[in-house]
């Protein structure tokens, strides 16, 4: 529904008495809610009346709502009237709010509740002369292509009076189609019920097909409270989705588990040889920022590079050209564009890097994210690298799966320059040289059963080769403005956390192009915190399986990927939503709103929390407390468990009250608290008082002695004894009987007595 308008006044100080009702106030109230409202009584189909049911409050409502309408209608009977109290009777405070809420109700079902018991009208009411008649039966709430609309009244009896103007809310608009696939996000308190969450979900998704799958996926994310144990997963249908939820396709169910608000996350940005073509497509064709990020750079490059590299980038079908990607002059600038656009993407969705590190090219999208360059500066940077790259002699690179200290001797006894030029892992180095010398060396590796890959370049990276062109590249870097960064990022040539001075520095870039990328020490520094989640953002697996080797150093590194493998079939958008979907599962907080930002999206009804409810019964032996005897009766042995507050050797555990105060404070004691005696020094709470029986309590300790005592008094004085000693400076003299002074001589002489027995 929408409130349409509302109005509130008061004229508790022109009424004749404090609970008296006041027509002039209503009718006020009423007409001032229909001109807040910009309605006339003639759209009022309704009236949701305050209906105190006396014989004075009736007749005063009605003739207050007649005359506030006969202000704009002659019309008579055409307006249904009832209240929610004949169904739950009054509610004080909340009288107003359970008509609004009924009302609201009534639009929803598109029906008038009857208001119950109604036989015949009070006599004092003409209601044949008003706009209004009793609904007395559930009717139809009928509409002339209007909008339904409805007054709710509620009056205080203190001269408050509030009137509200309602209207149906209007057809929601219709969503739009959505993703083609959907990130459904489920979490819970406990396994158990998240077990049970998602088979609610699945048996609603089968019985509401039509419910579009992208509206549950919002409510889930939007409209859930965060939990600690998570579950997510991609369909793209409620029929597939029902099917993945009740584990008949376990795999595809993403779990996970943090206790953190927000995870840290880290963002690798591959480098050269992870490329291919179609690389990101379907991201392309249907996510906006993506898409609108490749244009920029495609724009920024294209006087650089004198082509489109969208056209390198996304060549299309079998039958297209998807061997430009890997030339030398493109696939930097490729790498890169695809790189960047997926970090804003991501960024965009509320996934913002707590550290980068970037692998040789990838240091650049590292580099330009966090402010050092411009992507201006970055695009043409990597536009001159690729053109750079093409007056190279023709190179090749082989990753082998040897540590640095047993591949170097190997590399040795070449004459032809083998270096190594990264190292990824504790076991894994990529070694530069000629196309020659990589062969020999393949054969070699081979014949000493040594795993190895040649990496699709065409140029020995990362080597002496690279002296060629380092003038050209650091002239150019010259010219570029860096900046200090405004987030950390590994360096490669350090293998630690880059320097404002090194990231400022055009010498470093220079020799970053041909120094050794030392990836796997960056990774170690990135360990030192173990919450870190390491994201591969850009193509292939490589990074991310680099970053698990170092297990063997006793790191357990949750690693996800977020594109796929090149030999992968899924669709670009399931594989980044499943990304999303185990981000969140581990803890990653991810932006609803910006999720959706392009769409069109409502909440819709869902299956609530599944609480799991514990019942803690008293046991029967806790309620015949009462029969049990009391502690004067029991043996000396098990009377000592149950102690009172004071216990003097050799005498009885109770004292009991003396003097006129004490017992008459013990007499109304017993009888609030249904004890048979009391002692003095009895705690009040302790026998099973509360605050309701303690204002009780309060209000005939002020009769019975005509003093005055708050609320706090009892907590003040919690015994007879305390109590008696509040009262005695307050109560009149001829009421005290002092015996505390009594009291006091007669516990020194126990004292005495102990202490003689002692000696």
């Amino acid at each position: 529904a929408v409130i349409k308008g509302s109005a509130i006044n008061n004229d508790g100080n022109r009424k004749i008495g404090f609970t008296a009702p006041s027509l002039e106030g209503q009718m006020r109230a009423i007409q001032a809610a229909h001109i807040a409202a910009e309605v006339t009584p003639d759209d009022i189909s309704y009236v949701e009346a305050h209906g105190t049911a006396t014989a004075l409050g009736d007749p005063i409502e009605i003739a207050a709502l007649t005359r506030a309408f006969r202000a704009g209608t002659n019309r008579q009977g055409f307006c249904r009237i009832g209240s929610v109290k004949t169904n739950i009777g009054h509610l004080d405070a909340a009288a107003g709010v359970a008509g609004l809420i009924k009302t609201v109700l009534a639009f929803h079902h598109q029906q008038i509740p009857p208001s119950l018991h109604f036989e015949q009208p009070n006599p004092e009411i003409d209601f044949a002369g008003s706009p209004f008649r009793v609904n007395a039966a559930l009717s139809d709430w009928e509409t002339d292509d209007m909008p339904r609309r409805a007054g709710v009244s509620s009056f205080g009896v203190g001269g408050t009076n509030a009137h509200v103007v309602l209207e149906e809310a209007p057809p929601p608009a219709p969503g739009d189609a959505g993703r083609s696939h959907q990130l459904l996000l489920l979490s819970a308190k406990t396994p158990s019920a998240l077990k049970q969450m998602a088979a609610q979900l699945a048996n609603h998704l089968a019985a509401n097909p039509a419910q579009p799958l992208a509206d549950v996926a919002y409510t889930l994310h939007a409209g859930r409270v965060l939990f600690e144990h998570r579950l997510a997963l991609v369909a793209a249908n409620a029929a597939e989705a029902a099917t993945i939820l009740r584990g008949e396709q376990a795999d595809r169910l993403l779990h996970g588990s943090s206790q953190m608000p927000d995870r840290p996350v880290v963002f690798m940005f591959p480098g050269g040889g992870a490329q291919y073509a179609n690389m990101a497509c379907g991201l392309y064709e249907h996510e906006p920022i993506f898409r609108q990020e490749i244009d920029r750079c495609a724009a920024l490059l294209l006087p650089h590079l004198g082509t489109d590299i969208r056209s390198a980038l996304f060549p299309g079908g079998e039958t297209a050209d998807h061997k430009a990607i890997h030339q030398s002059a493109l696939f930097p600038a490729a790498i890169f564009a695809v790189e960047y656009a997926l970090a804003q993407l991501l960024i965009t969705w509320g996934i913002k890097p707590q550290a980068m590190i970037g692998h040789s090219l990838g240091e650049y999208v590292a580099a330009c994210l966090a402010g050092v360059f411009s992507l201006e500066d970055a695009l043409a940077l990597v536009a001159l690298r690729g053109r750079l790259f093409e007056r190279l002699p023709r190179g090749a690179m082989l990753s082998v799966s040897l540590p640095a200290a047993e591949l170097e001797p190997l590399l040795q006894t070449e004459a032809s320059g083998l270096c190594i030029a990264v190292i990824n892992a504790p076991r894994v180095c990529v070694v530069s040289g000629t196309v020659e010398a990589i062969g020999q060396l393949e054969q070699r590796l081979g014949e000493r059963g040594h795993d190895f890959q040649r990496l699709h370049l065409t140029i020995a990276a990362h080597s002496p080769a690279i002296d060629l062109i380092q003038a050209d590249f650091l002239n150019f870097l010259q010219s570029c403005r860096l900046s200090p960064p405004r987030m950390p990022f590994l360096s490669n040539v350090s293998g630690t956390w880059i320097t404002e001075q090194q990231a400022t520095d055009p010498r470093y870039w220079a020799g970053h192009l041909r120094q050794p990328v030392r990836f796997a020490d960056g990774i170690t520094a990135l360990l030192e915190d173990p919450s870190r989640i390491f994201l591969e953002v850009g193509p292939g697996w490589t990074l991310s399986s680099a970053v698990r080797q170092q297990r063997e150093l006793g790191h357990a590194p949750l690693t996800i990927t977020s594109m796929r493998h090149v030999q992968d079939e899924q669709p670009d958008l399931v594989c980044l939503l499943s990304t999303i979907g185990r981000l969140w599962a581990a803890g990653v907080a991810i932006d609803a709103q910006k999720l959706y930002a392009d769409q069109r999206r409502r909440r819709v009804a869902l299956p609530s929390y599944p609480f799991e409810r514990q019942r803690y019964w008293v046991g029967a032996d806790a309620q015949l407390s009462a029969a049990l005897p009391g502690t004067g009766d029991l043996p000396a042995t098990e009377a000592r468990a149950f102690p009172s507050m004071e216990q003097p050797d050799g005498e009885a555990s109770i004292e009991l009250p003396q003097g006129t105060i004490e017992q008459r404070l013990a007499a109304i004691w017993q009888e609030l608290l249904g004890v048979e005696q009391v002692g003095v020094n009895d705690h009040f709470f302790e026998l099973g008082g509360n605050s309701l029986i303690g204002m009780m309590l309060i209000t005939r300790v002020q009769n019975a002695f005509g003093v005055q005592l708050n609320a706090a008094s009892l907590y003040e004085a919690p015994s007879v004894s305390a109590l008696c000693t509040l009262l005695r400076p307050a109560a009149p003299t001829a009421e005290i009987e002092d015996v505390s002074s009594d009291r006091g001589r007669q516990r020194r002489a126990r004292f005495a007595r102990k202490a003689t027995h002692e000696e």
